[in-house]
């Protein structure tokens, strides 16, 4: 009787590259300087923290994987956000700025074979699912640079095909983020008008969080 080996099972680090899949990445270690020291991952919006709420968009716009990057006070969030299913990447340059949040995020991504990755941020709750859908939709490969548009103004969320990744990492400095590499590869983003289904408006200080529910 032959016996065979077993086979062994592909890590995640060496997945083979899937140019189709498009994972979340949701940028959520802000320390909410302006808003008294309250990290924007433990807001409170719907009755759940605002991570949580962040993290079911990205998955009802067809995000099966979805990597949440935290810093600022990430083990309460940890603790009080229900994140199951999720990649956590902790930050420890955090206080940097949203820069060093991309970086890890993107590097967290490296080698999982994946084909995109679609950024979200944690503090625009009025950016739903329609939206990130419609980003998503415009992915075509590891080339594809994506972006909404709102009345013809660019923002979030944007879709990094991994082939952008390096650049991207290089340059996202500070409170920047993809900004500088947006702004040199312009003529190569697809703009997703947004306008009518989502408001991108930030939570950042104290009076934006009317927008709170």
């Amino acid at each position: 009787m032959t016996h065979h080996q077993p086979r062994k099972k592909t890590p995640d680090a060496a997945r083979p590259p899937d140019a189709s899949e498009v994972v979340g990445l949701l940028l959520a270690a802000g320390g909410g300087r302006r808003l008294g020291g309250r990290p924007k991952a433990l807001l409170t919006h719907r009755g759940r923290p605002l991570v949580e709420h962040a993290v079911g968009v990205l998955r009802a716009a067809g995000c099966a994987r979805i990597h949440v990057v935290l810093g600022a006070e990430s083990a309460t969030v940890r603790a009080r956000a229900e994140l199951a299913g999720c990649v956590l990447v902790d930050n420890p340059d955090w206080a940097e700025g949203m820069g060093s949040s991309l970086r890890a995020g993107l590097d967290s991504l490296t080698g999982t074979g994946a084909g995109a990755a679609l950024v979200s941020l944690v503090d625009q709750p009025g950016i739903g699912p329609e939206a990130v859908a419609r980003v998503f939709a415009a992915h075509r490969s590891t080339g594809s640079l994506v972006a909404a548009a709102y009345d013809g103004v660019r923002g979030h969320p944007v879709l990094f095909g991994a082939d952008h990744w390096p650049g991207i990492a290089a340059t996202a400095t500070g409170d920047r983020g993809a900004r500088a590499y947006l702004r040199a590869h312009g003529d190569t983003i697809t703009l997703v008008e947004c306008g009518d289904v989502a408001r991108p408006y930030d939570i950042d200080t104290e009076a934006d969080l009317v927008h709170l529910e």
